[in-house]
């Protein structure tokens, strides 16, 4: 079976990943307020895989979930486990406009590994998009300037394990069901963070409760929609789109915490959104091979 490429259809499956990822950076503000990361991590897997079950079953239930790969599923989720640690541990060293903005360099590391391991094409257009996005970012949250601390470097490790996930999953998309990956994802997730989250439970209140379970349900299908993008397009073409989620996040943050936009943000706001244009511009006709 194989699956034409779609630059519409990539770009409406990633707007679904946008939306669902501011959710959870204000799902996991909050649930930090009072919960271990191990903690909030393993039943934000657990609830999450509860949620997945329905799809699981009309995809043919667990049967169907069989892989051929299970070493390519738990290297990409124990890469994608700790980048996520890093970038939650590196949220309590050094301010978030910092973590966003070395965040950002994760679209250089998947373009670079995407093109050294998965042959994808490095065009002029998808390196404009890089570029463009990276200034507008670092606009944006204009980053201090000094000596690197810990957190920094921290985050910078998260940065390179996320680049390292994403190239992964484009790789899984090919022979794999979008459903597997994700319930992969979620059982390895669980097993590798079980020890570390009972040393550190403690009860959650109703109030962080609710945020959990809206943590768990946008944090799963998060990456259903990122897997279901990659079935349509290049890495390079889809993890560009995630720098829209800056200024997004900075209306998000205007709306529901008060913050002011200024013309700083609204200047970077409109670099990622021309380098993400460029970005679209048609790719090859070739089918692409994607899961079943």
């Amino acid at each position: 079976m194989t699956r034409q490429p779609s630059i519409p259809k990539a770009a409406l499956w990633m707007a679904g990943w946008l939306m669902l990822m501011l959710i959870v950076a204000v799902a996991g503000r909050e649930t930090l307020r009072e919960l271990n990361v191990f903690q909030i991590m393993e039943i934000r897997s657990v609830i999450g895989f509860a949620m997945l079950y329905p799809l699981v079953h009309l995809n043919g239930g667990f049967r169907a979930m069989w892989t051929t790969r299970p070493v390519h599923h738990i290297s990409r989720n124990l890469v994608h486990y700790a980048a996520q640690l890093g970038w939650f541990y590196a949220l309590t060293l050094i301010p978030m406009a910092q973590v966003v903005s070395i965040e950002f360099t994760m679209p250089v590391w998947t373009a670079i590994l995407a093109t050294m391991f998965l042959g994808e094409r490095m065009t002029r257009w998808k390196i404009a998009a890089i570029v463009l996005g990276i200034i507008g970012v670092v606009v944006i949250v204009r980053p201090a300037t000094g000596a690197i601390n810990p957190g920094q470097m921290i985050a910078l490790a998260a940065a390179l394990g996320f680049g390292i996930s994403i190239v992964l999953m484009k790789s899984l998309t090919r022979t794999e069901n979008t459903i597997a990956i994700i319930v992969w994802m979620l059982v390895i997730q669980s097993a590798a963070g079980f020890v570390p989250a009972l040393w550190a439970w403690q009860w959650p209140s109703a109030y962080v409760w609710l945020w959990i379970v809206v943590l768990a349900f946008c944090g799963t299908f998060s990456h259903f929609c990122m897997a279901r993008a990659m079935l349509y397009a290049d890495a390079t073409v889809v993890v560009p789109m995630d720098f829209l989620r800056v200024p997004l996040t900075a209306v998000a943050g205007w709306l529901i915490y008060k913050e002011q936009i200024d013309t700083l943000t609204a200047l970077g706001a409109i670099l990622i959104l021309s380098g993400n244009l460029l970005n679209l511009r048609p790719a090859s006709r070739g089918p692409v091979r994607p899961g079943a």
